[in-house]
């Protein structure tokens, strides 16, 4: 009974987790690049656009 509470828990924690990636990717922001180039030395596509 404790595995299928944990699974349910976990499994909630994911949908929510994907759900905000896909409320994101529809407001125009990157699911993968936050934007910030300091990070990444600038390797990303971000400033070219």
């Amino acid at each position: 009974m404790g595995t299928l509470i944990v699974g349910a828990a976990f499994l909630a924690a994911v949908v929510f987790v994907i759900v905000g990636m896909v409320k994101d990717k529809k407001a125009g922001k990157s699911v993968i690049c936050g934007g910030e180039c300091k990070h990444c030395g600038g390797a990303c596509n971000y400033n070219r656009k």
